[in-house]
């Protein structure tokens, strides 16, 4: 399956639901050789109530719902536009605005974030007769470094909080010490000032029309989502689909709202919601399911000492081999059969060096998700940040991507992996 997903990715869904059909059907043929139990018909149970994980592909749904309309709002455009208005140099305004544009991509999807985003670069550049390669190279790379920081942003980080059992709150502090939300944020500081350094000759002042928001609804529900998924978190209600369970009917008001409020037929609503990542949600289903039967068979435990032998139990060098190989496969490929895959190799091989599990599970999130950003192909971001270049007459090449690409992964990363150290590693 995970050769098939990276060879084939168009058919990616095929792949992962075929395989997750395939194990359920060998732990029903042989009860107890695939899954740790018995009966018949336990492997379908068991991978409908235990093994998918409802509660976070329901936040993913509801989150891309009213990430659609909190873009159809114009709220984002408004905010850039200010920046603009306010800052003291066109270059600062730069900066601030690829900051932003990470920020938002938090909570809503990375191309969709850069799509949003591109019309007002290209504005920007033309007026100040700027070539846009390296604007739209920080929009693609800036989004994708955030995708991790919180619960409701890439599906790398739903990933994780299904797996390590985390809540909203704990991607901020866990057990006493800061999460991956503010290693993430060192990345981001970084990439500003790196930057800077691209755009500070960039002095002029210029004018823009500021644009006209649709309506802040779409921008209360943001909010609401992110004070509920904390609440939720911070009272810690007894029930597996609390947290889901909001924030898609979150979804369903906002639906209701772009229904009645602002007039839209029930085609128009039908093509929003069948605009989603659908695509993503089944391809989740089928891995939870296979990812579930390789961990119960055992195999990850054994690949996870396999990895404890090459380092010699160094701690250091788990660390560091799990950051380089992340990084330098995650600009090649698709990041998330990868983490689903590796997650558990890496909490089995912190257990086997006596190091806390989020010492090398950060790592993997920071190395694949800010790895993505190496090369032109490492993410669905960059590939249309390419695309939109080139119909601006401004075609890039590998070369060109790596020139920019290499020297922003490796600061990113490193900054992010220096905190997670000091952090974690005692």
């Amino acid at each position: 399956m995970y050769a098939l997903v990276i060879v084939f990715q168009e058919k990616k869904v095929f792949w992962s639901l075929g395989a997750a059909a395939i194990a359920i059907v060998l732990g029903t043929v042989f009860p107890a050789g695939v899954f740790e139990g018995s009966g018949r018909l336990f492997a379908l149970r068991h991978s409908l109530t235990q093994l998918i994980n409802w509660n976070v592909l329901m936040i993913y749904v509801g989150s891309m719902i009213i990430a659609a309309l909190f873009i159809y709002s114009k709220a984002p455009s408004r905010v850039a536009d200010s920046i603009i208005k306010f800052s003291p140099s066109t270059g600062i305004a730069i900066v601030l605005i690829l900051a932003m544009t990470g920020i938002i991509s938090i909570f809503v999807e990375n191309v969709a974030t850069v799509l949003v985003m591109a019309p007002i670069a290209l504005a920007l550049c033309k007026k100040l007769k700027l070539n846009p390669t390296n604007f739209m190279m920080g929009l693609a790379v800036m989004s994708n470094l955030e995708g991790t920081a919180t619960l409701v942003g890439d599906p790398p980080s739903m990933i994780f909080a299904s797996f390590a059992g985390y809540t909203f709150n704990d991607f901020f502090l866990h057990d006493g010490r800061i999460s991956i939300f503010f290693f993430i944020q060192m990345g981001l500081l970084v990439g500003c000032v790196f930057f800077y350094f691209i755009f500070k000759n960039a002095k002029e002042k210029i004018e823009v029309e500021e644009t006209k928001v649709i309506s802040l609804f779409p921008t209360a529900l943001l909010l609401l989502m992110i004070v509920g998924l904390a609440a939720i978190s911070f009272l810690k209600i007894e029930c597996a689909f609390a947290s889901g369970g909001f924030v898609l009917a979150l979804g369903l008001i906002g639906l209701a709202w772009h229904f009645l409020s602002q007039k839209k037929s029930a085609g128009e609503i039908w093509e929003l919601v069948k605009g989603l990542d659908w695509e993503t949600i089944f391809f989740l289903i089928g891995i939870f399911v296979v990812v579930g039967a390789l961990s119960e068979s055992g195999l990850l435990l054994d690949f996870a000492n396999f990895l404890s032998r090459i380092t010699g139990g160094s701690k250091l060098g788990a660390f560091v081999l799990i950051l380089i190989v992340s990084i330098i496969l995650s600009g090649f490929i698709d990041n998330v059969p990868y983490i689903i895959v590796m997650l558990p190799v890496a909490a089995s091989l912190a257990k086997s060096v006596g190091s806390a599990p989020e010492l090398y599970m950060f790592a993997l999130l920071i190395g694949s998700c800010l790895g993505g950003n190496l090369t032109p192909y490492g993410a669905s971001a960059n590939v249309v940040a390419m695309g939109i270049v080139k119909k601006e007459g401004q075609p890039m090449n590998f070369a060109s991507w790596l020139k920019l690409g290499l020297p922003f992964t490796l600061l990113t990363t490193g900054a992010a992996a220096l905190l997670l150290w000091f952090v974690w590693a005692t």
